[in-house]
């Protein structure tokens, strides 16, 4: 069963399919800055068509908890919407910085240990420097650092 305004919509829309096919024969001859703007015309125009032909559905959110509520026009996240929040404040503020706080100190532990291992590595190589049976004149040759290369990749 077709109503009146189903009948309308089917009759603009076969016009409009009509109109189309004619104006798309006729511009081949239309110079190119013609053609981008009407291309940009179609799109927006089939853009508007298609929104208006496809209606919002309402989410009912009275009676279902959400993770996004509002107050006062605001997103508020974490809140229900069927129940009042009466965590203070502060502790609210607490609980938001308390992520970022543990970052911070996992960065710093992170970056301490780093310190500390690259100054034990350090210490290694020049233990293992002066304990070796060098006389002092190879740490001045030119070729001391291709010897120091070759006898740690020997090592296991």
């Amino acid at each position: 069963m077709t109503t009146p305004s189903h009948h309308d919509e089917l009759a603009a829309d076969t016009f409009a399919r009509k109109l189309a096919a004619h104006l798309s024969s006729a511009d081949a001859n239309l110079p190119y800055v013609v053609t981008e703007r009407l291309r940009a015309a179609r799109v927006q125009a089939v853009s508007l068509r298609k929104r208006s032909s496809a209606p919002l559905r309402a989410l009912h959110t009275e009676s279902a908890p959400t993770l996004l509520g509002t107050q006062n026009g605001t997103a508020i996240l974490g809140t229900r919407s069927d129940q009042g929040d009466s965590t203070p404040l502060w502790l609210q503020r607490l609980l938001t910085a308390l992520p970022l706080v543990a970052l911070v100190a996992g960065l710093a532990f992170i970056g301490a240990e780093q310190d500390s291992r690259a100054t034990v590595d350090v210490a290694e190589v020049d233990a293992a420097l002066l304990t070796s049976e060098l006389p002092p004149a190879a740490f001045t040759d030119p070729g001391f650092q291709q010897y120091l290369q070759t006898t740690v990749s020997d090592t296991p």
